[in-house]
């Protein structure tokens, strides 16, 4: 029995699981009742955190939590490829509500592997006999990667050209996304000269903003807006989670991680240090903001602090850390669509298990033991 059948909630049962349970009506004479959840609505607010073609990853969770009737997104916050699914998202919504969202994202991450079919960073043989999906061997990821230690994108790239901007600029309609209604999304990027986090919402959202969101230095020049330069958004928050406070009614925030917070190996050689350090810059004002959660959710629940003035959040987090194990970040340049399929089907089956075992603790509590993400 599951977590929310213990607790008296019931569960509505989708796709093959609903044929089973049709065909155990029809052969049983004392036919069990098939359950479905409560009628009522629960909001939620998603964060998404970056991460290139593990965004994919993303791309399945979005799916089946859009899929799910019972859950209702009343914000997105994005980072990045999480920015990217989010602006997305909201341009489908306003086409077709939430299918024409699925129908969105689907055409979206189709058309980011397409454009990635004439890219020199691609997997050897060796590696597509094994179903590595890593790109440790291939000559254009090692090339590229030495490039980028050697020169900046001023001098290897003095045209600016990017290739996912064209892309962006021709799958979404920025005009819908600033005109939809139906939710609230904040996007996160870093201001070089300042160094602080600047937060972009909805109704000012345009292409450079989303770019910014993205724009790792060492592979594009920053991203100019209003006469500020702007750097990808991880470095100051992957992604952000203070606006879902002080900007939305929901106390629910459901984080899509697709960074590794821990590794178990020691990283040894030059690649793999720089990877990990990267891992840990990209989570940790995560970390810090989880932290600040904590300790203002504990004040509260001692009365400490004046709850007119202070919300408690609460925190889940959708993860799939052992199947995204055998994965390091050079996969994350991977656009091939069938790893992308790979990583949108992990996404839907671990969305569909966390629902199960956790929609009873949505409105209600945190899924998840705060200090232990962490300390």
């Amino acid at each position: 029995m599951k977590a929310w059948e213990k607790a008296g909630y019931p569960v509505i049962k989708d796709g093959a699981e609903q044929q089973r349970a049709v065909a155990d009506k029809n052969k049983d004479s004392d036919t069990r009742p098939v359950y479905t959840r409560p009628q009522a609505k629960k909001s939620v607010n998603l964060a998404l955190q970056g991460g290139g073609a593990h965004g994919a990853f993303t791309w399945g969770v979005l799916d089946r939590l859009l899929e799910d009737e019972h859950i209702q997104i009343e914000a997105i916050s994005g980072t990045s490829a999480g920015a990217m699914n989010a602006v997305v998202i909201a341009d489908g919504l306003m086409q077709d509500g939430k299918e024409g969202a699925r129908r969105a994202l689907r055409k979206f991450w189709k058309a980011v592997s397409d454009a990635a079919q004439y890219s020199p960073i691609k997997r050897m043989p060796v590696n597509l006999i094994s179903g590595n999906w890593n790109l440790d061997n291939s000559p254009g990821y090692l090339l590229f990667g030495l490039l980028g230690q050697l020169a900046s994108p001023y001098l290897l790239n003095p045209l600016n050209i990017n290739p996912l901007r064209c892309l962006l600029e021709r799958q979404v309609n920025f005009e819908r996304v600033r005109s939809c209604d139906l939710m609230k999304l904040f996007v996160a990027a870093t201001n070089v000269k300042t160094g602080r986090v600047r937060v972009f919402q909805r109704p000012e959202l345009t292409l450079d903003m989303i770019m910014a969101s993205a724009c790792l230095p060492q592979l594009f020049q920053a991203v100019e807006i209003n006469g500020e330069a702007f750097w990808d958004g991880g470095y100051m928050g992957n992604p952000v989670l203070y606006p879902f406070a002080y900007n939305c009614t929901s106390r629910d925030v459901i984080i899509v991680q697709t960074n590794p917070v821990q590794r178990d190996e020691i990283p040894r050689n030059a690649q793999e240090i720089i990877n990990r350090v990267n891992e840990i810059t990209f989570n940790g004002a995560l970390m810090k903001e989880l932290r600040a959660i904590e300790f203002v959710g504990r004040l509260l629940d001692k009365e400490s602090i004046d709850p007119v003035h202070y919300k408690k959040m609460l925190i889940h987090v959708i993860n799939a850390e052992k199947e995204l194990k055998p994965l390091n970040a050079s996969s994350k340049q991977n656009a091939e669509w069938s790893f992308l399929l790979h990583l949108f089907h992990i996404g839907r089956k671990t969305a569909a298990a966390w629902l199960d075992k956790n929609y009873v603790h949505l409105g209600n509590q945190s899924s998840v033991e705060l200090r232990s993400l962490f300390q």
